[in-house]
């Protein structure tokens, strides 16, 4: 009779994760004979998306690509027509599944995207808020069900970060891959503090952004009437950190006072993921 381990997660898989968050689930992934860092898994995703940095880490060439036609739609909602599609193989230990990556030129913070395609055929189960991959790597034989070893069930992490001052302020810092090598890591640093000055790190340090490069406006219709909300009572703590908010950002110019006697939405509060850092 086979046995198939029960992939499941628990409180202890949040160990060594920030908790609550929001954040994407990325891992590390063996693809060809390279182990590619910053890949989504997007489980809503029904393929397999390959992004130019990878493209080009994997010194692919336009004759490596298969045709593919089909447009995809991109995190912003726009159309995005791919170059070609190609088969790779992803190794997750001793396990090797085939997937078909569509190649596209467009801009993303990831790799790569592997979905349900590849979750499938792998077995895996992914849990973002655990921020792990898991999957079953073999079956195991008994005459009676037995809880599987913990060699049984394989987890793909997410890649570790590590924190790096630059100056004596502890709240300006960047962060930089743990695994990366040595003398990569150390010219990344230099590189960094080189420039530092082209980092912003409070809103009074990017005063007088011309527009046209970048503008916030609120996407409203105004064929509709515009509400005023009830307004609500908010905590001495919140009102704190709004009031200090909206003086900050006024004395960087960056926002203005106007009235709108009929349309008002309350402000909402967001803890911050660090403890120590206050409301946004």
């Amino acid at each position: 009779m086979n046995f198939h381990p029960i992939l499941s997660f628990s409180e202890e898989d949040k160990i060594g994760t920030t908790q609550p968050h929001d954040d994407a689930l990325l891992i590390t992934l063996k693809i060809g004979d390279y182990d590619v860092k910053s890949v989504m898994v997007d489980g809503g995703s029904g393929a397999e998306v390959m992004y130019p940095d990878l493209y080009k880490g994997l010194r692919l060439k336009p004759e490596d690509l298969m045709p593919y036609n089909s447009p995809l739609m991109s995190f912003d909602g726009k159309l995005v027509i791919p170059k070609g599609m190609i088969r790779l193989p992803i190794q997750t230990s001793p396990e090797i599944v085939e997937v078909n990556f569509i190649v596209v030129d467009t801009y993303s913070p990831y790799t790569a995207i592997v979905g349900r395609p590849w979750l499938h055929t792998l077995g895996a189960v992914a849990s973002s808020l655990h921020q792990k991959v898991k999957f079953s790597s073999g079956d195991q034989q008994s005459r009676a069900p037995v809880s599987p070893p913990d060699t049984a069930i394989e987890e793909a992490k997410c890649e570790d970060l590590e924190e790096v001052v630059i100056g004596g302020d502890p709240k300006k810092f960047f962060q930089v891959g743990a695994q990366l090598p040595l003398q990569e890591k150390e010219e990344l640093i230099e590189f960094l503090k080189r420039n530092v000055d082209v980092f912003a790190w409070d809103a009074c340090d990017t005063p007088g952004i011309n527009p046209a490069f970048i503008c916030h406006h609120l996407n409203v219709n105004p064929s509709i009437t515009p509400k005023k909300q009830s307004p609500r009572r908010l905590s001495r703590e919140h009102t704190d950190a709004i009031r200090d908010e909206v003086a900050k950002l006024k004395r960087a110019g960056a926002i203005k006072e106007v009235f709108y006697p009929e349309w008002l939405a309350n402000t909402v509060v967001v803890k911050k993921k660090s403890a120590n850092c206050g409301f946004v």
